[in-house]
């Protein structure tokens, strides 16, 4: 008489076992989007690939939209921090806004998943998160409240603040597109153009004197 074979169990490829899902769900969705871009993500694959049940992946997140909403809270909450960090640690001078400047590109360069969905545009149409909505803002709102200050003390120009702010924030945004997109390959390119961008930016922001 035969011995019955063992049945064998299929084990998911990347089973999660315990710890923090959300944050394992986030990290996986981060690789995805360096990976496959955007619009590879899917929360079916996420939750395969982490081998997670379909009802456990909701709890955290309800669709692709949320699990990219919290993508892009999560980054302009560090953006924040590091603008705000290097503005206090270097002085609240005209050498801690560079800084602001340098720590923003720097941020994109090391964060490119984050980046990407952070400006993707992927809200647009839909009412805004309120988490991600302050955060976004609080970002910006560094800028300001750093120019605000230099125009106090006469360090640069006495323009209407937001609009500078937006004027510097489109020159750090495309030097950090430039080089997370690849196109300044050469060794040393993305910190030269930041270092050269950014000298003309406080040469043409500065005050004017007499």
């Amino acid at each position: 008489m035969a011995t019955p074979k063992k049945r064998t169990t299929r084990k998911p490829p990347r089973p999660y076992h315990h710890g923090n899902l959300r944050r394992a769900l986030l990290d996986e969705a981060l690789a995805t989007i360096r990976d496959q871009g955007i619009h590879g993500l899917t929360l079916r694959e996420i939750g395969a690939r982490l081998g997670v049940s379909r009802s456990a992946l909701y709890r955290h997140f309800a669709d692709k939209r949320a699990l990219l909403t919290a993508v892009a809270t999560e980054g302009f909450r560090t953006l924040r921090e590091g603008l705000v960090s290097a503005w206090e640690d270097g002085g609240r001078g005209d050498a801690a806004f560079r800084a602001m400047g340098v720590a923003y590109i720097r941020f994109a360069i090391a964060n490119p998943s984050h980046y990407r969905v952070m400006f993707s545009g992927f809200v647009d149409g839909e009412p805004h998160d309120p988490e991600l909505a302050a955060e976004g803002m609080g970002a910006f709102q560094a800028l300001v409240d750093a120019l605000a200050t230099l125009q106090r003390e006469g360090v640069v120009r006495d323009d209407e603040t937001v609009l500078m702010a937006r004027h510097v924030w489109a020159l750090v945004h495309g030097v950090a597109l430039l080089g997370i997109d690849g196109q300044l390959p050469e060794p040393g390119a993305v910190e030269q153009l930041m270092e050269y961008a950014l000298d003309r930016l406080e040469s043409g922001i500065a005050a004017t004197l007499g």
